[in-house]
């Protein structure tokens, strides 16, 4: 039996596939939101070096004569690279002779300077105090910022890993029984067996659980559901193995009728056991039909990952002098970004707009390295179009690779590519340790890996319109049809007079 008819018979939308969606979408706008607020409480503002002659009042009286704030920073802070005061260094002793007209910068040497060692001097015009300025993650400690990042993004690497292990475990097969005792009855909840006899459980007030106390528990009450779902699914077909002991006498057996019906049984149990059954992790990077589709998918997850990550946790480093406007013109653009990206999907098809989404977003990054800060909007929208490009590319290759692989295989590929994604915005912070060297590096490497990766995504077969793989002999027939269809056979029509 094809995967498709299974749901054909099975059910593949109601009202188990809408609470379930509810209950992720709601942990997933918080978790957005989580990682969005990294931008604001982890902003680094202007600062300067703390110099008695601005910042401790006992020695500004004794300053001679009548300076304005100007001329004491001139005289304390030596200027930087980009022609301001310095962030990360003063003076020893105040240059008095840089408030000559005729004075120049090379009337000060980089011996004459020292490091911030009584502190910084923060700006706090926008926000009074981040994370930054509380623990001074500024100089040479502004390693720590990114370092912290991408230790966060490892942990949920990390518990992707071990949740996703215990998802494939076996599960708790619940059967049909009474009503739980009141011991099980929450408030607005109340779990009951499902209605149509077969394995499961009901939520009896779902409604009431939606909107009263147990609102944080919809994920667990998700995770309810799924298990009620796969113990039916398991049931029709009679998958469902082996009980635990006492089972039949306690009054959890399942009934005998709840396998009837199903002609298809048979052939199902046999595909499941046949060759087919055996595809493991292996078979993707061995299989010579399967091995480009993993390695170039899971190099587009990656891509993704990196770039996107490494520029939404550090909105600042794309020169946007309002990192508000920024954050909601992100926000607004992604909503058409997303429905726009099906319509192309629909059209053009799977690889153009994978390969051109990718492109178009690495070439917004790489032309926003040479615009200069003080363009602020044309900076701004260049980094709007090319979060916007990232997010048409996170949601093409979403389809797309539940496309290109057979349904053996095809969660095993995804969540491949998604750990991939995963590793990649754990790397994608540290990428912004390079602007020590150079400020323009971070942004030239966040901009070269997605024209790569939309480059390499132009060897993906198409799949628009093409019905899903089922076994691992469906990719090998969609090669062997590719193959047949690029050599062009030889002509057998010859002109004649008529």
């Amino acid at each position: 039996m094809a995967f498709p008819e299974l749901l054909d018979q099975v059910g593949n939308l109601g009202r188990f596939q809408f609470v379930q969606t509810v209950a992720l979408v709601v942990p997933i706008l918080h978790v957005t939101a989580q990682n969005m607020l990294e931008n604001f409480s982890t902003a680094v503002l202007s600062h300067r070096c703390w110099v008695p002659l601005l910042d401790n009042s006992t020695t500004q009286d004794s300053v001679p004569g009548t300076l304005d704030t100007e001329a004491l920073l001139a005289v304390s802070i030596p200027l930087g690279p980009n022609q301001r005061p310095h962030t990360c260094r003063r003076f020893r002793q105040p240059q008095w002779q840089l408030l000559d007209p005729n004075a120049t910068a090379a009337n000060w040497s980089k011996a004459a300077t020292e490091p911030c060692v009584d502190g910084w001097v923060y700006d706090h015009s926008t926000f009074t105090a981040t994370v930054v300025t509380k623990w001074d993650l500024v100089c040479d400690s502004q390693a720590l910022k990114p370092m912290a990042q991408s230790i966060f993004l490892a942990g949920i690497l990390v518990g992707a890993v071990v949740c996703g292990h215990v998802s494939d475990s076996d599960g708790v097969d619940v059967g049909s029984g009474p009503p739980l005792d009141d011991d099980h009855e929450l408030s607005g909840l109340q779990l009951w067996p499902n209605p149509d006899g077969r394995s499961g459980l009901w939520p009896a007030s779902l409604g009431t659980a939606a909107t009263g106390p147990l609102y944080p528990f919809l994920p667990l009450l998700c995770l309810f559901m799924v298990a009620a779902r796969v113990g039916t699914v398991a049931a029709i077909h009679g998958q469902s193995g082996p009980r635990p002991a006492g089972a039949a006498e306690g009054g959890l057996h399942q009934p005998e009728e709840d396998n009837r019906g199903h002609p298809d049984q048979g052939a199902m149990q046999e595909e499941l056991s046949g060759p087919q059954a055996s595809a493991s992790l292996g078979t993707l990077f061995h299989m010579p039909g399967l091995r480009l589709r993993t390695w170039i998918s899971m190099l587009c997850w990656f891509t993704f990952g990196f770039t996107f990550y490494g520029l939404v946790l550090d909105l600042q480093a794309l020169g946007s002098s309002n990192i508000f406007l920024l954050q909601v013109l992100i926000g607004v653009v992604d909503i058409p970004t997303k429905m726009g990206t099906q319509l192309l999907l629909d059209r053009l098809g799977r690889r153009p707009t994978q390969a051109s989404s990718l492109v178009l977003s690495g070439l917004c990054i790489l032309a926003n390295t040479l615009v200069p800060h003080e363009m602020g909007p044309l900076c701004s929208a260049l980094a709007v179009l090319g979060l916007g490009s990232l997010g048409a590319a996170f949601s093409c290759i979403t389809v797309y690779s539940g496309e290109l692989f057979p349904t053996v295989l095809r969660m095993t590929a995804v969540g491949l590519g998604q750990m991939a994604a995963r590793g990649g915005a754990m790397l994608g912070p540290l990428v912004r340790l390079l602007g020590i060297h150079n400020p323009w590096l971070p942004l030239l490497v966040y901009g070269v890996v997605p024209v790569l990766g939309g480059l390499a995504a132009l060897l993906l077969p198409e799949t628009q319109n093409l019905p899903l793989p089922d076994t691992l002999q469906d990719v090998q027939n969609q090669a062997v049809k590719k193959a047949t269809h690029s050599t062009p056979a030889p002509s057998v029509l010859t002109s004649t007079r008529l």
